[in-house]
């Protein structure tokens, strides 16, 4: 009976220890996450020289957020953008993950990737987010002498850094009277040729996409009808004789909506150029950092210093002399990028010869990464084989008759989990399912409770687990818990093996991320719940009397 005491009050400690680093390690990792800076934040590469004088009067950026690209390419819902495409040079665009928008705004004016620009990784809260400490157009812009303005979401006025604007005009509202304001405080600019890059953000699409039911809901294309009349509005605003006029997106939504994992919507976007100096046609997929590079040839500044990406320089009509200057700029920058982001990392890969310098440059930084990545992981590694041999030899020994139990319990509430979760509600196993983390941690505790109150009373019922002692049955119910933890703690251990406990020096993939932190989510709730079943299980069975052995059973045993 000691005995049994003794073991009880072990998988006690163990659950609590289990729930205690599962609590500090999910909320250490989405802090780290959030905290993440670039290698290159505290040594940017400097700025190159600049290219020469714009190739046209005005540059205007339409960024469009949330704008997937299938319902860019719908000619019922969006006519203009699709009449400008069709005397313009259009292409799809794919980004990387995190697909939000201030790692999104990021990208498409630095030219550089989440890892690399020092952008947020996710959108902070307004009072938290940085200026951009990496070179940009804007900054670029400002350099060249050239008039710039944007408005747009206040998110801008946090991220640009304030002596790189003209003008600005900014609104903490997301839907259409938002975006009236907008185009109210943009359109005059249009028409004044001192301006030489106007960014006008346009959000309600993307309200739609969080609030209004997603791209599925009716509400999403009326949003990308109005959306589309505003295009008309600034297209008829501009001589695209002489302007130049660029459309595009952050990020795309999911069906359900939302964005910031790696999903297929969110990852791909339209890019379509119309005006002065654009070359019309068909073009094939590009890089979202290929966007930045693409507007400082067009402003005629230097190419922002972090960028990794090309100029479309085929989308464009420029002389000889122009593509040779770009060509020179390209290979300054890489370079410059290359040995910044080496030492910074104390990692070097040999820059292997070939005819695209992008391409060189970038494998070998892609390298230099994964070499340091190596080094870390194998350790990592070592342990975690470590830890599953031993609860490998420890499964051996117990060899109890409850173990399959247990296991069953295990599966059991892992399907039912994985059937609210993925069938019933049709979330997405990615971060583009949590609009706010308290909403997952929300919905992980329902779920939770769901799917270990069901998969207890099941395999409790099969078990006969309520005709036994209140020893055993808290001894039961404590290890279908703990063999639940088994299986929820292999995603984490997945994750610690290949990315460490917190965010570093390098970013993660984003749905490894996620998947680790709802299991850390579900373990510290399977503990609460799990011991509030182990004593009710004992409460249960000291309401039902432990009956004698039957007649039947006695008299086979006199026989």
């Amino acid at each position: 009976m000691i005995r049994k005491f003794y073991r009880i009050a072990l998988m006690i400690l163990l659950c609590l220890m289990l729930a205690a680093s599962a609590g500090s390690w999910a909320f250490g990792l989405m802090d780290s996450f959030y905290a993440y800076r670039s290698p290159l934040h505290d040594s940017p590469p400097k700025a190159g020289e600049r290219l020469g004088a714009a190739l046209n009067r005005q540059t205007v950026f339409v960024l469009i957020d949330g704008l997937r690209l299938d319902t860019s390419l719908d000619l019922e819902v969006m006519p203009t953008l699709n009449a400008l495409r069709q005397r313009g040079a259009w292409a799809t665009v794919h980004s990387k993950a995190p697909s939000y928008s201030q790692p999104g705004y990021t990208v498409l004016m630095s030219g550089a990737w989440p890892d690399i620009s020092d952008g947020p990784t996710i959108n902070a809260a307004y009072e938290h987010i940085p200026f951009w400490t990496q070179d940009n157009i804007f900054s670029a812009a400002q350099r060249a002498g050239l008039k710039t303005a944007v408005s747009g979401y206040y998110w801008f006025g946090k991220l640009i850094p304030p002596e790189a604007l003209d003008e600005s005009f900014y609104t903490p509202s997301e839907d259409h009277a938002a975006d009236l304001d907008v185009m109210e405080a943009a359109l005059p600019w249009l028409s004044d040729a001192s301006y030489d890059f106007v960014l006008i953000h346009i959000d309600q699409l993307d309200y739609a996409g969080h609030y209004e039911g997603g791209p599925l809901d009716p509400r999403w294309g009326a949003a990308a009808r109005r959306v589309d009349d505003m295009l008309r509005e600034i297209a008829d605003s501009l001589d695209l004789s002489k302007d130049t006029l660029i459309v595009t997106s952050d990020h795309g939504h999911i069906d359900q909506g939302g964005h910031g994992g790696s999903d297929h919507h969110t990852l791909l976007e339209p890019f379509v150029m119309a005006g002065a100096s654009v070359r019309p046609g068909a073009y094939p997929d590009l890089q979202m950092v290929d966007i930045a590079p693409t507007i400082a040839a067009l402003l005629g500044t230097n190419i922002p210093a972090a960028n990794q990406g090309h100029v479309m320089s085929e989308m464009l009509v420029i002389s000889p002399v122009y593509e040779q200057k770009i060509q020179a700029a390209i290979d300054y920058q890489q370079a410059q990028l290359l040995d910044n982001y080496q030492k910074a990392i104390g990692y070097e890969a040999a820059l292997l010869p070939g005819d695209d310098p992008v391409e060189m440059h970038q494998d070998a930084l892609n390298k230099a990464r994964d070499s340091r990545l190596r080094t870390e992981r194998w350790p990592r590694f070592s342990l975690v084989l470590v830890l599953l041999l031993c609860a490998m030899i420890i499964l051996r020994q117990a060899r109890s008759k409850n173990l399959i139990w247990h296991f069953a319990a295990a599966g059991l509430y892992y399907l039912i989990f994985n059937l609210r979760y993925g069938l019933i509600d049709q979330r997405a196993y990615s971060i583009s399912s949590m609009l706010y983390p308290e909403d997952l941690i929300i919905y992980t505790t329902n779920t939770t409770i769901i799917a270990l109150s069901a998969a207890w009373l099941a395999t409790a019922f099969m078990e006969g687990m309520f005709r036994k002692t209140a020893i055993q049955a808290a001894e039961s119910t404590l290890g279908k818990t703990l063999a639940i933890l088994s299986l929820l703690v292999l995603p984490v251990l997945w994750h610690y093996a290949w990315y460490g406990v917190l965010v570093g020096w390098s970013l993660p993939d984003i749905n490894s991320i996620y998947l680790a932190f709802l299991a850390l989510v579900q373990i510290i709730f399977v503990v609460i719940f799990g011991l509030f079943f182990s004593g009710l299980a004992a409460f249960i069975t000291r309401l039902i009397p432990v009956g004698k052995m039957p007649a039947k059973s006695k008299t086979r045993k006199n026989r």
